[in-house]
């Protein structure tokens, strides 16, 4: 019999927040709750510049906006981190934080101890995939628990009916580990960088090419050969099928066709993978689960779906798959290769000044305009073409292109002036 939680509750979306710019970001395009922490107990060391102060900011900036924060402190600790982690949960009893996100039990003992008031959420990272495991953290004083990637749909069901308290957390885009849950030691293993602190170095993306051995050779259909990665760190011996040499590679997760059977199957919170990724990759994601969550009662729930998936496919991605929602094996990107899109991200609307007597946009640049570029402006609300009139740069020239990769802004005139946190893209031609 299934269970039906949907009239029962507020759906959350939660979204990733790499560093403050990217939380506002998030929060503008649509999403309930961010998930952000500093590098050392958050599973992210790398692209992420969040620090006890901009951490204040960012508790600040989402309760203004009526949001919720929930922070990271995800890391399977040592004995050795166990100061520094005493230390910042005395730094977090400070701020009005809506809960913490742990993996490891003894992290939560001091949270209970140093924090007793804030929502526990069990991370993903500890891999709950049954009743039983829920039941437990149950007793042990968990609020919300991110079910394991590996759960599917039915079993979401079964959790939710018989542990009807417990709120769910389930990932419904992003990148996807090839390790359980997440708990990869290839990092560790291959580059002595920890996933599991935080300090993943993606070896399962790594490209990898054949070693001229006496050890490769070819029987069958299956090819026995020695490959190196692409910048000669590591050698691994490995069987090759026809498909190429991404052995580990995964697809990008989109369940974007099935929030509705989430929901319905008890799911509380729907989460998107991403810190690492740009502020137009999160503004992307958000709005199209926004926008499809918002037409779950409407009757153009359908074509609402068929348009945001179109949005989600002109992001780069390694091609889609379900994971395991359905109860089947995810998809593998063997070809290693990224999909094609026929746009790419080219800047930041920070604001206007008047110039000159005229008003013109603030742009941050991360990748090139040109004066006859077709340019989509990309807002909160949906997508609109326009019209590139005028160019300045930063020492107020003339310009016919502008380039990023510096801190200097440039002055566009487009057809319309353009409101702060809009995003710009340009289709490419072929």
């Amino acid at each position: 019999m299934r269970v039906y939680f949907f009239d029962m509750k507020k759906i959350e979306l939660l979204a990733p927040a790499g560093n403050l710019e990217k939380l506002k970001y998030a929060i503008a395009y649509g999403a309930d709750a961010v998930y952000a922490g500093v590098p050392d107990f958050s599973l992210r060391v790398r692209i992420n510049n969040f620090t006890q102060e901009s951490l204040k900011e960012a508790v600040e900036y989402v309760h203004q906006h009526k949001k919720k924060i929930f922070v990271t402190l995800n890391i399977y600790a040592h004995n050795v981190h166990l100061d520094e982690i005493k230390s910042h949960l005395k730094f977090l009893k400070t701020l009005d934080i809506d809960g913490v996100i742990v993996a490891d039990p003894g992290i939560i003992m001091l949270v209970k101890k140093y924090l007793p008031k804030v929502e526990i959420h069990l991370s993903t990272q500890a891999n709950a995939t049954n009743i039983e495991a829920v039941k437990f953290w149950a007793k042990n004083g968990v609020k919300r628990i991110v079910l394991a990637r590996e759960v599917s749909l039915d079993e979401i069901r079964e959790i939710k009916k018989a542990v009807p308290k417990m709120e769910l957390e389930y990932f419904i885009h992003g990148a996807m580990c090839m390790s359980y849950s997440g708990r990869c030691i290839l990092s560790k293993w291959m580059s002595n960088r920890s996933a599991n602190l935080g300090d993943c170095t993606q070896p399962c993306r790594w490209k990898y090419t054949e070693v001229k051995s006496p050890k490769s050779k070819v029987e069958s259909e299956i090819l026995e050969k020695t490959v190196v990665d692409d910048m000669g760190r590591f050698e691994v011996d490995l069987e090759e099928d026809r498909h190429g040499t991404y052995f580990f590679n995964s697809r990008d997760m989109n369940l974007s066709a099935h929030i509705q059977d989430l929901i319905d199957a008890g799911i509380d919170s729907l989460k998107i993978e991403g810190r690492a990724k740009s502020v137009y990759y999160v503004a992307t994601v958000v709005r199209a689960y926004r926008k499809i969550i918002d037409a779950l009662k409407k009757k153009n729930l359908t074509q609402v779906i068929k348009e945001q998936q179109k949005e989600l496919d002109t992001l780069v991605n390694r091609g889609y798959s379900k994971g395991f929602l359905l109860g089947n094996e995810p998809e593998h990107n063997f070809e290693g290769a990224l999909s094609e899109t026929d746009y790419k991200f080219a800047a930041q609307i920070e604001g206007k000044k008047k110039i000159n007597g005229q008003v013109l946009n603030v742009v941050f640049m991360h990748n090139e305009i040109f004066l006859k570029d077709k340019i989509e402006a990309i807002s909160p609300k949906g997508n609109e073409k326009v019209k590139i009139k005028k160019i300045l740069n930063y020492k107020l020239e003339k310009v016919t292109e502008a380039h990023g990769g510096h801190d200097k802004r440039f002055f566009v005139q487009f057809d319309k002036i353009l409101a702060g946190k809009t995003l710009l893209r340009r289709k490419l031609t072929k």
